[in-house]
């Protein structure tokens, strides 16, 4: 598969060649300083490929998880650094920024090759092409500073060879050679780097709002199976009542009453308190009940970062401590405090004592495994 970022970086090299081969094409032509063109091209080609190719060394390191000494951890945590947009780039995916030392060779390439090509090649010959290659070829490596995210370095260049040309040949000849092109490529690489960043910020966006959404989803999905699991629990539990309530047109006796108590609590249980329910604290609670008790059950929200297994060891603390209760109202709460997890409470009447409120014969607190 042909990547976008490999077909660019050959039209960079492709192009950055081009203008160097025209610089040295001055076949039949009487050069005073031919060994200056050659290595202001060379001096040219280096700094323009080492634009297009040199990546910062962190994102080397990052990028290799096959480095000698790497763990498998370690591998996995460059892969995502690859997948993760770069901080320079604010959040945004695409060329990394140039290097400080590229950022300098190309501005010293953009005051060296404009100024060295036309002492080197004589004034006679300084219109002709092979000694105004420099226009594109300066504006062709600006424009690739300006793709690895420079833009100051970019625009400062161009100026630079606007001065430098408009110095040897003119303002309209410069223009008319090819500094207007070097221009209108460094503002399209520009206008392109920006709309870039542009859609892939409104990409990163639109994947934020459609996992929200998702999200949302989820938890709606999760709510509705939730209501139909405690509306089927709600009809096993009240079902059998309601149907020897209607069949005995209302009339009922006590044992009918009782089961009908029972039912109510048990379907409070599962309203208010769902996440201290388990078949043991059922039992315990419907056995509280029978023999006359008051049970109120609450959750307020305590509970709703625990995780089942440590709930597990709470509704099994309940459960020992509903075995053991013989008070007359039980009001069994989740706790706020970060310490405790459910607080139980009995209370029974004061026998012989001088008020008639209740005395205060239970008080359970279960802790948080692992925070008491």
């Amino acid at each position: 598969m042909i990547s976008v970022k490999n077909v660019l970086t050959v039209l960079g090299v492709a192009f950055t060649a081009y203008f160097a081969a025209r610089g040295l094409l001055w076949a039949g032509q009487l050069i005073p300083h031919p060994l200056i063109i050659v290595i202001v091209v060379g001096m040219y080609l280096a700094t323009t490929w080492l634009c297009i190719f040199w990546q910062p060394a962190s994102h080397h390191s990052e990028s290799d998880p096959r480095a000698a000494g790497s763990s498998n951890a370690e591998s996995l945590e460059s892969l995502e650094a690859q997948a993760a947009p770069h901080p320079a780039g604010g959040g945004i995916r695409g060329p990394l920024p140039l290097p400080i030392t590229a950022q300098v060779l190309a501005l010293a390439c953009a005051v060296v090759v404009p100024n060295a090509i036309p002492i080197a090649v004589g004034e006679t010959a300084r219109q002709a092409s092979f000694a105004t290659w420099y226009l594109g070829g300066i504006g062709a490596l600006m424009t690739i500073v300006m793709v690895r995210r420079r833009p100051w370095t970019a625009w400062a260049g161009i100026v630079l060879l606007s001065i430098a040309s408009f110095s040897w040949m003119g303002p309209l000849n410069a223009l008319g050679l090819g500094l207007v092109g070097s221009i209108v490529w460094v503002t399209c690489a520009q206008l392109l780097v920006f709309s870039m960043d542009r859609a892939a910020r409104d990409t990163s966006r639109l994947t934020r709002l459609q996992r929200a959404a998702t999200g949302w989803q989820t938890s709606q999905v999760v709510r509705q199976r939730e209501r139909r699991v405690q509306v089927q629990r709600a009809l096993a539990v009240a079902g059998p009542v309601l149907t020897r309530t209607v069949a005995h047109a209302g009339v009922l006796t006590d044992a009918d009453r009782l089961e009908a108590r029972i039912a109510e609590g048990r379907l409070r249980d599962e309203m208010r308190g769902p996440r201290l329910l388990d078949d043991e604290v059922r039992t315990e609670l419907e056995r509280a009940r029978r023999r006359g008790a008051n049970v109120t059950v609450l959750d307020e929200g305590g509970l709703d970062d625990v995780d089942d297994e440590t709930l597990g060891i709470i509704r099994a603390q309940l459960a020992e401590a509903l075995r053991s209760a013989s008070s007359d109202r039980l009001y069994i709460r989740t706790s706020p405090d970060e310490r405790i997890a459910v607080t139980v409470v009995g209370r029974s009447p004061s026998v012989g004592g001088p008020s008639d409120e209740d005395s205060v014969d239970l008080w359970r607190e279960i802790p948080h495994p692992g925070r008491a």
